[in-house]
């Protein structure tokens, strides 16, 4: 019976949660810090958020053909239709399949001069440490990596390894844009590593800044 419903969810989910989403973010305020800084930088930009906070960028950036990357997994597949319905573009693909494939094919629309929605210490964590992928795609690309932290008050916080948070209805929120941070191509592993810990360290400081702003 798990099996079937697992097997049947991401036909039945979607639409429901997609409306569900709709409706509960039109009571939702957002605001912005940094966002027209950020979205003047020129060429390809990466908006870097934690994984669990990704559902005030579907509402801002709902319709502006943002791209972000969604795994190959069952419940990859019902995030897959509720984000193109906001008006993403999607590369399918994560860390265990298809994960070569969708980062080529990022740093090909960054390299086009694309903006992508990115969770760095996605799909699977641990939470709150940047992945290597997104490193790699800033260095291939040349792309901009642009830390941002997320926050709702008040919100509901799951059970899950990211606690995933959902505003309460008439939720005040705010997403806070950092400054860009570069992957020089001919950089070293050690300069790689430097500026990976640099980016972490932006994304806790942003996330506390907008946790403490609402």
């Amino acid at each position: 019976m798990k099996q079937h419903w697992r097997n049947v969810r991401p036909y039945i989910l979607p639409l429901p949660i997609y409306w569900l989403v709709r409706l509960l973010g039109a009571t939702v305020r957002i605001r912005t810090e940094g966002w027209e800084k950020t979205e003047a930088l020129p060429g390809g930009k990466m908006l870097a958020g934690w994984h669990g906070r990704t559902f005030l960028a579907a509402l801002l950036f709902r319709g502006k053909g943002v791209w972000t990357i969604i795994s190959q997994s069952k419940d990859g597949d019902m995030q897959d239709v509720i984000f193109r319905r906001f008006g993403f573009k999607t590369i399918r693909g994560s860390t265990g399949r298809g994960g070569m494939k969708a980062a080529i094919e990022s740093i090909r629309v960054l390299k086009e001069g694309a903006t992508m929605a990115f969770t760095p210490d996605g799909p699977r964590g641990p939470s709150g440490v940047v992945q290597e992928g997104i490193m790699l795609m800033a260095r291939k690309s040349g792309a901009a990596i642009v830390p941002v932290g997320v926050a709702a008050k008040p919100c509901w916080l799951a059970g899950t390894w990211d606690r995933y948070m959902v505003p309460k209805p008439f939720a005040r929120g705010i997403m806070v844009f950092g400054d860009p941070i570069y992957v020089p191509s001919g950089s070293t592993p050690e300069e790689q590593e430097a500026i990976r810990l640099h980016f972490e360290q932006e994304m806790h400081r942003l996330q506390a800044l907008a946790e403490e702003s609402v």
